[in-house]
């Protein structure tokens, strides 16, 4: 399965800031929730275990991929992207956040493909560059079906 597959319709969004990391996991993933990819409780689950463990999902710098386990509360195997034009702060320790990206999978070979596909895209400095300086919904989609 290619990257932009794993993106539903609608998941990819652009919003102007978020109050704090709790409100920018909720952008995140609010499409996944609103298609029927996740339950209410798998968003709780994410912030809890931030709360508990930190921001265990950065990426790279200014790019996070929230997500939980999942019997968390996933229903279907999803990818959202959400891109914040005014980064939000997780934790000291990490660079403020520009881009989300929202990870619901259903089971741990779904979890796994996902990362791999998202992973061929993020190994590139480039392509994380482009999405963190990308100026419209077109353009991210466009960058994600280059892998």
């Amino acid at each position: 399965m290619r990257l932009k597959d794993y993106f539903p319709e609608g998941a990819v969004k652009i919003k102007e800031s978020a109050s704090d990391w709790q409100h920018a996991i909720d952008l995140s993933m609010a499409a996944l929730l609103a298609l029927g990819y996740i339950r209410d409780d798998y968003i709780k689950s994410i912030k809890e275990a931030t709360l508990n463990n930190g921001p265990y999902y950065m990426l790279a710098p200014g790019i996070a991929m929230p997500h939980a386990r999942p019997e968390c509360g996933a229903l279907k195997t999803g990818v959202s992207l959400t891109l914040l034009r005014q980064p939000v702060l997780f934790d000291v320790n990490n660079d403020p956040v520009k881009v989300l990206i929202g990870l619901a999978a259903f089971d741990s070979d779904s979890h796994i493909n996902a990362i791999q596909a998202l992973s061929e895209l993020l190994c590139d400095e480039g392509n994380i560059q482009k999405l963190l300086n990308a100026q419209s919904e077109k353009q991210i989609k466009d960058i994600l079906s280059l892998v």
